[in-house]
């Protein structure tokens, strides 16, 4: 990155030449790199839970099994049982040779699996025989590959609903969905559309794992389905009629509601996209409903797992390597978040941090969660990066620091989009979002998104006006990056930023996790979420890798 992009070296009194924000940035995102480079090989080569789930519904196991558990879950649990050797070995061939063997549906086997009727144990001990093996890796890449046409079909009608629709105006303007099952979804995604919305975002109800980890430490999942809305154990028939105990973010609803919506941008005039953020521990399921079912906008980050939710690093890793494989196919557009408040530093020494160490290891792990993705093989088109802190608006002289922060990550990263978020603030700070946002849109360059919290119909359409009256007034008075970073007020918030930022992951490097992590959920004492549950593969075979990725 050349000098001549940002700001002339300034002098450091009694140490000569200070490096220039070009150079700290550009040792900001090597030293992401390094580590993400050494850190994603080793997420590719490992497989979880989630990602056996994942592989098991690509070959069509979907629904619940009969004590109301969802299937691919009690397949993986019934067959791994906490054993590593065959979490390690997979699930793939054992259950393609059984479905060769018994010759009956991919749901059927799965349910004779979760009930004992039949031990997937016993069908991998077939793979040791040539024939058998060769016949599975072959039934396996076939069934694979039928799935991925799926996820290409859906690229493609992307393409030619665009064709037709036209696309929304830049910064797309999105709301998020409220209604929490499939009864109610549908009608209000569509008036979301009514109101202006270019992007309908859905939240993903938590998984069974992370259900069951949290419960073993006293703890509930922040977004979960009522009590009083889940079927009864064993009610597999309410499941498939009662649209009010289906999720709103289940795969079932998200086929209901891409058809919804695609019926209302046809009457809005513009094609409208579909956007999903899920839980812990469920990256490799989130991304494989999300390129079976046309959701264009996907919201993973593996460090937001790690440092806010308590995640162990490996695996968090190992599932977004295996989640960003399936969207690079499905070519969804995949947002890392701004970056987490890391406070266990803090805590240790006994002392807060000032407003540039707060932003700038945020950033630190934003730069490792982009890097990551790119190793992944995801490319400009396909990624996109949050903008903001959410704690930014209740910081001092918090315009200063937006324009920074908006600054430094357009410099970074210039052919990704930016994403503004609205955060739920406090009354006092809440009016102040909104013009950190005008403020910034001048620079946030051409991919922005704007998220906002709006609910009910006038409030929405009122966050329309003035998210598009903002962006249109920002254009009229928009900056270069560099010329902004001129301000004396913003130089300085800048180079606070990147001198945490390039400590942060100068620490990360040299002391590993430890150095931004605080103890686990539920005590010190404890693993972090899913630690036991993530190995190196020892199956060498892997139905995916037959298939060009396009």
């Amino acid at each position: 990155m050349s000098d001549k992009r940002l700001s002339k070296p300034a002098r450091s009194p009694g140490r000569g030449p200070a490096r220039s924000p070009a150079q700290r940035l550009d040792a900001v995102l090597r030293r992401a790199e390094d580590l993400a480079g050494a850190w994603g090989a080793r997420a590719r080569a490992s497989t979880t839970p989630a990602r056996e789930r994942a592989l098991l519904r690509l070959f069509g196991v979907g629904g619940l099994d009969r004590d109301g558990v969802p299937l691919a879950s009690a397949v993986v649990e019934r067959h791994v049982g906490g054993s590593s050797a065959r979490l390690a070995a997979g699930i793939a061939l054992p259950f393609v040779v059984a479905l060769h063997e018994y010759d009956i549906s991919p749901e059927q086997l799965a349910l004779d699996v979760a009930s004992g009727a039949i031990d997937l144990a016993f069908e991998a001990e077939l793979l040791a025989e040539p024939d058998r093996r060769a016949a599975a890796e072959a039934e396996a890449s076939r069934i694979a590959a039928r799935a991925l046409e799926r996820f290409d079909a859906n690229r493609t009608a992307r393409l030619e609903l665009l064709g037709v629709l036209g696309d929304a105006p830049r910064p797309w303007f999105g709301l998020s969905l409220s209604a929490p099952t499939m009864s109610a979804a549908p009608d209000d995604a569509a008036a979301l559309v009514a109101a202006g919305a270019d992007l309908v975002r859905i939240r993903v109800p938590a998984g069974r794992e992370l259900v069951l980890r949290l419960h073993d430490r006293g703890l509930k999942p922040e977004h979960w389905l009522p009590r009083d809305k889940r079927p009864a154990v064993g009610s597999r028939a309410a499941d498939a009629d009662d649209p009010a105990t289906v999720p709103a973010g289940s795969q079932r609803a998200l086929t209901a509601l891409r058809a919804r919506v695609d019926e209302a941008a046809a009457e809005a005039g513009r094609y409208v996209r579909l956007g999903t953020v899920a839980t812990a521990l469920a990256a490799p399921e989130q991304a494989l409903v999300a390129s079976l079912e046309r959701i264009d906008v996907v919201e993973a980050d593996p460090i937001a797992e790690i440092v806010t939710d308590g995640v162990d690093p490996d695996r968090a890793l190992a599932d977004h390597a295996f989640g960003h494989r399936l969207l690079r196919r499905s070519g969804a557009i995949v947002v890392v978040g701004p970056g987490p408040l890391i406070v266990a530093p803090d805590l240790a020494r006994g002392l807060p941090a000032d407003a540039g160490t707060r932003a700038g290891r945020a950033f630190a792990m934003q730069a490792l969660a982009v890097a990551l993705a790119r190793g992944d093989g995801l490319g400009s088109g396909q990624l996109a990066a949050g903008a903001l802190v959410p704690w930014l608006a209740d910081e001092r002289f918090p315009a200063a620091q937006a324009l920074a922060a908006v600054v430094l990550r357009r410099l970074a990263w210039p052919d990704l989009g930016l994403v503004f978020e609205e955060p739920d603030l406090p009354s006092r700070t809440r009016a102040r979002w909104p013009y950190l946002v005008g403020l910034a849109l001048g620079i946030a360059g051409p991919g922005t998104i704007v998220l906002r919290r709006a609910t009910g119909h006038e409030a929405a359409v009122h966050a329309e006006e003035t998210t598009r009256a903002a962006a249109l007034l920002a254009a009229e008075i928009a900056e270069e990056p560099a010329a902004l970073l001129a301000r004396p007020a913003v130089l300085e918030r800048a180079e606070a930023l990147l001198a945490a930022a390039e400590s942060t992951l100068a620490d990360l490097a040299d002391e590993g996790w430890e150095a931004v992590l605080g103890a686990p959920l539920g005590g010190p004492d404890l693993d972090r979420l899913g630690a036991d549950a993530v190995v190196e593969r020892t199956e060498a075979f892997d139905p995916l890798d037959v298939v060009a990725p396009t």
